[in-house]
């Protein structure tokens, strides 16, 4: 009986020992503001993940979030993207073209970032390559120039051509909140022949 008590006893303490050092930890941790419950930690993550998807969709985001998920730099970013937001800008109405630009603000800069692929000569590729045989296509149909080119200006920018439905999955991705959806919809609808 006497060995339970002592056990009892030296149970209650040492509990109460280790109480008392999580509630000295857990003062020292607030007054360096890595504190709080962990209840209240989780409901900060909660309310910051809250506040990104609540946020706009900008074109700064988009880039943001273009090179952290394929491993390109923010030239490349903004160079391809802007090469498939003419495609869509050739695509669709000028008022439609708007709406996205309103959606998504900073569009109109990154149009403006696509390379000039005009100084390029046309059959630069091989007749077997992708680009040679979208060069000989291209001369028959306006459409299969726009993919052309923006096959072109993706290889300008050091991107394999095959990066681009990389580029248009993520821009989904990233537009696919609330906000975001009728500037989701615009880009799909403007993509149309390029998705094939």
């Amino acid at each position: 009986m006497k060995k339970l008590i002592v056990l009892l006893t030296i149970s209650t303490l040492s509990t109460s020992v280790l109480a008392e050092e999580t509630s000295w930890f857990d003062s020292l941790k607030s007054m360096v503001g890595l504190g709080g419950t962990t209840e209240q930690r989780v409901d900060t993550k909660v309310q910051s993940v809250e506040k990104s998807t609540s946020a706009m969709p900008s074109a700064e985001g988009l880039i943001g979030m273009l090179t952290s998920a394929l491993d390109v730099n923010t030239d490349q970013a903004s160079g391809g993207m802007g090469s498939i937001l003419n495609y869509v800008k050739n695509n669709v109405s000028t008022e439609q073209f708007t709406q996205l630009a309103k959606s998504l603000p900073g569009v109109d800069g990154l149009v403006s970032q696509m390379p000039d692929i005009s100084k390029l000569s046309s059959g630069s590729g091989s007749s077997e390559s992708i680009g040679g045989l979208l060069d000989k296509a291209s001369e028959y149909s306006e459409s299969l120039k726009s993919i052309s080119d923006v096959t072109k200006q993706f290889e300008a920018l050091g991107l394999k051509p095959e990066m681009i439905s990389s580029f248009i999955a993520s821009a989904q991705r990233y537009l696919d909140t609330e906000q975001g959806q009728q500037a989701k919809k615009m880009l799909t609808d403007g993509l149309g022949k390029l998705l094939g």
